[in-house]
């Protein structure tokens, strides 16, 4: 596939992108950037969350990581499910109630302003870094087939990326998240199913041959329960997909804001259940396409790529499969960042809005659509100094560098919803931003110490640890007598 007609798959699904965000953007007013007006049906929220659960990194990095953690990230998305029950029956229930634009009201509500601002702070680090990072893994293959081959610098593929994301959601919103969203999901699921047909027709494998040779296959391990010092550690693993889920979705203004553009609670706590069960067969597959992956590239001699998640494109490119596979390829790739990346901008400018600059309580209307968008610009051009400074200096795992960095700045969020939640205390506010800090980095020296000294590895748990130590930290502070 030429770099000329990546150009021209990319351009044709931007101008469809670009048509459904202007359909679907018409007539939005700020209650509809920010929360859809409320009018969403489960049916549709569900769909979208099919595709907005999936990032990037889902696409590239999951079918990569088989080649050396087999299928334990299935022990993850176990806990996944429960976490998705949690963010159903308990959380969702407390932000319909409170009828909160951003989930961070909840904070004030509960303890303060001072609270209130240290969490949002806290999502806007997480999810800046969080959602550049997924930008640049999807910027790297995008160098790779276009910009590369064309002599032009990283710099401007990601200017490129982050402007069309600035053009299709600064009217619409979380309105045209819905719709964009529904997209992506569609090609998503069309390029995945493109790729497992042509690679198990090139292998001559029917259906029960694809999966015994997949269910025969060491990188098809599921359970890890032999070492409790790995990372791959089944309780290890299930734990922490539980915590980050509730942390990572339920308590991420970015995922969430779909849920509570349903209409009712009931509606939201369908599309909740429906996604859940929709990613575990989701995830499964593209476990699945992993091993294929392998396997089609030990049968026709193409060497495996030093970095697991560019296998998927080696093959799609390197491999003589059809045009279509590649072309399939570039629009799932494409469909997913944007939609990843729109999401994030989004819920980026309602949080710093709505909780940082509290702009709702003072501005009217017209004052408070001009702030908005003067926000969304201003985030718009941070995530593209962020993408470009990840390309000159990141070297990590993709996938494991997203959860590391959630594990450090989304365990004070939880932490202190936590303890919202599980007690009635009343806390000296004043101290939180300190707490939150400090639990940071007593979970960076925690990390360092049990595998120093006791050749423990911390893995997806970190999360666990840093909430505990928020949890811990906000105890001190009680208001004894008060509750």
């Amino acid at each position: 596939m030429t770099p000329t007609a990546v150009v021209i798959t990319i351009l044709a699904y931007v101008a469809i992108l670009l048509a459904v965000a202007r359909y679907s953007g018409r007539g939005v007013d700020n209650s509809g950037f920010f929360a859809g007006n409320r009018q969403t049906s489960w049916y549709m929220a569900w769909l979208a969350m099919i595709g907005a659960a999936m990032s990037g990194i889902t696409f590239l990095s999951v079918p990569g990581s088989v080649g050396t953690d087999a299928f334990s990230y299935m022990q993850m998305v176990a806990g996944f499910t429960v976490g998705q029950l949690v963010v159903a029956y308990v959380l969702i229930p407390v932000f319909y109630r409170k009828q909160v634009i951003s989930l961070y009201e909840y904070l004030e509500d509960r303890f303060g302003i001072t609270t209130h601002r240290t969490g949002a702070w806290f999502f806007f680090v997480s999810k800046v870094l969080n959602a550049a990072l997924r930008i640049y893994v999807i910027c790297i293959v995008l160098q790779q087939m276009i910009f590369e081959p064309c002599h032009l610098p990283f710099g401007l593929n990601a200017l490129v990326v982050v402007c069309v994301v600035w053009l299709y959601t600064r009217q619409g919103g979380v309105r045209v998240l819905i719709r964009t969203d529904i997209l992506k999901t569609v090609v998503m699921l069309l390029s995945l199913g493109t790729f497992l047909f042509f690679i198990t027709r090139d292998l001559n494998l029917s259906l029960s041959e694809t999966i015994h040779e997949v269910v025969v296959s060491p990188m098809s391990q599921l359970f890890f329960f032999d070492d409790p010092s790995s990372e791959r550690y089944f309780w290890k693993m299930f734990l922490a997909g539980i915590v980050l889920l509730i942390a990572m979705t339920g308590l991420d203004q970015d995922l969430m804001q779909r849920n509570l553009s349903c209409r009712t609670l009931r509606d939201a706590q369908r599309n909740i259940v429906f996604t859940a069960v929709s990613q575990i067969v989701v995830i499964l597959l593209f476990l699945v396409l992993g091993v294929l992956l392998h396997l089609y590239s030990q049968h026709h001699g193409l060497a495996i790529p030093e970095r697991s998640d560019q296998i998927f494109s080696t093959v799609a490119f390197n491999s003589g499969l059809p045009t279509v596979v590649g072309i399939m390829f570039v629009v799932g790739l494409v469909s997913i960042t944007y939609s990843a990346a729109g999401s994030a901008l989004t819920a980026l400018t309602t949080s710093f809005t709505i909780d940082i600059l509290s702009a709702h309580k003072f501005a009217n209307e017209s004052r408070l659509t001009t702030i908005r968008q003067r926000v969304h610009l201003a985030i718009a051009i941070l995530l593209f100094v962020v993408i470009v400074v990840f390309e000159r200096y990141s070297n990590d795992s993709t996938i494991n560098l997203v959860y590391k960095m959630a594990g450090y700045t989304y365990g004070p969020i939880l932490g202190m919803f936590c303890f919202g939640l599980m007690t009635s205390y009343a806390i000296r506010e004043r101290l939180i931003p300190a707490i939150a800090f400090l639990s940071v980095v007593l979970s960076v020296g925690l990390q360092y110490v049990a595998e120093l000294m006791w050749n423990y590895h911390i893995g997806f748990e970190l999360l666990i640890y840093n909430a505990g130590f928020t949890f811990i930290g906000m105890l001190l502070l009680v208001k004894h007598h008060e509750k």
